[in-house]
């Protein structure tokens, strides 16, 4: 029996606009496209006339929830992008390439597309798309930023083959990765599931002076706590956010989530006992420092003044001392950055540290820890699970970690 998908769709489906713009892997959104109407989802393409070089429009219109749409100027509506944005319960980009991205940075409206996402106030995830050389321009660099400064989600490219016949980094993501992004933030926002529960998350490495000038540090950007606090509070969550990074928050969770800058270790003891005080969640990502200077220096040290002895003590053990004083029904969570044996050190840490949930990863892994924005995690359980996220975007692991978060609490409710 032929089904016509664009009757079965109804207004109760979530509503996407899939903008697809000119580059070679604009093929791909039309697997994204599927994935999305299959899920449920009505998908409403629009294509830059450089997207159609290289697929046709009849392609989507025939698997999309409505014929795909192309110009400001050929619909019925006399403004179709603001009617588009309005409806829109999200707007992806994929393939967005180097010039679309700096278009919608720079806030030019020249085609549907453009005005489309110019005129939403739907949330926008930008999968971008281009060689490893256009990929890794300052420019791009530098739009990517100011849109996500501005609550844009982006979904970085893979590493793989190129249209040249190279590879390296640039490829867009796998189309099922993209639409499970889009359907996870359909459902974060439909469902709302932490909705009325307060959840403190610390992110970013400490800082500990040696000097007025000179610290002892890590290499944690605080991206991944940043995400777990980015994702907790689109789930409802009321959010403090304990960070040692400078990273900017999303526009759109700002103003939501309560930010307390800190710099060393003891400062993070503090802000972090303070704000876990009847917390449902506590999450503590940030990469502590395990040792301070037992003494600083009150002036600069100078080589004049010869190699100065270096003496350190021990910083707090804050994940072990929030395990000690949480109240019942808190769920607690640890991270552990490893290098080598890291699920086995993981366990060990679990157990010593008494907490609910470790998440784990291999620093040295490609593509996983430190300053990138994609990891690679095993989730352990106290009572011996492991949950395995491959390689993916930090967003997306700290979704993966808030659903084993929420799992913990509901077994915990189930229990008392």
């Amino acid at each position: 029996m032929a089904v016509d998908r664009h009757a079965e769709q109804s207004p109760m489906h979530p509503r996407v606009v899939l903008g697809v713009s000119g580059g070679i892997a604009a093929y791909k959104a039309v697997e994204i496209c599927r994935r999305l109407v299959d899920a449920g989802v009505h998908v409403t393409p629009v294509l830059t006339h450089d997207a159609t070089r290289f697929v046709g429009a009849l392609t989507f219109s025939a698997l999309a929830s409505e014929p795909a749409q192309l110009s400001l100027w050929d619909e019925a509506s006399p403004i179709p992008h603001t009617a588009l944005g309005q409806s829109a319960d999200l707007v992806v980009v994929a393939p967005a390439t180097a010039h679309t991205i700096a278009r919608y940075a720079a806030g030019l409206s020249d085609g549907l597309l453009m005005a489309t996402l110019l005129a939403t106030r739907a949330p926008v995830i930008v999968c971008p798309a281009m060689h490893t050389e256009m990929w890794e321009h300052p420019s791009v660099r530098d739009n990517l930023a100011t849109l996500e400064r501005r609550g844009v989600e982006i979904v970085p490219p893979e590493t793989g083959r190129l249209a040249g016949g190279d590879s390296g980094e640039g490829r867009l993501a796998d189309p099922a990765v993209i639409a499970e992004r889009v359907l996870q933030r359909l459902g974060r926002l439909a469902a709302r599931d932490l909705a009325g529960a307060r959840v403190v998350v610390s992110a970013g490495g400490t800082r500990e002076p040696l000097d007025p000038v000179r610290f002892i540090t890590n290499r944690s950007s605080g991206k991944q706590g940043h995400a777990i606090a980015v994702a907790a509070a689109r789930r409802g969550a009321d959010v403090t956010l304990v960070t040692a990074s400078p990273l900017p928050l999303p526009a759109d969770v700002a103003t939501v989530i309560t930010r307390v800058d800190v710099e060393t270790a003891a400062d993070m003891e503090q802000a972090v006992g303070a704000s876990s005080e009847g917390a449902d969640v506590v999450v503590m990502a940030a990469a502590v420092a395990d040792f301070r200077p037992k003494a600083l220096a009150d002036s600069k040290m100078s080589k004049e003044d010869g190699v100065p002895e270096l003496v350190l003590e021990p910083t707090p053990d804050i994940l072990a001392g929030l395990a000690r004083r949480r109240t019942p029904g808190q769920v607690l969570v640890g991270f552990a950055a490893e290098t080598h044996d890291a699920v086995a050190r993981g366990r060990r840490k679990l157990e010593r540290k008494a907490v609910d949930l470790l998440v784990v990863n291999d620093v040295s892994a490609p593509g996983a820890g430190f300053d990138h924005d994609t990891n690679a995690v095993v989730i352990l359980d106290a009572d011996g699970t492991a949950t395995e996220i491959p390689l993916t975007s930090k967003d997306a692991v700290a979704n993966a970690v808030l659903d084993r978060v929420i799992a913990q609490h509901n077994e915990k409710r189930s229990s008392t």
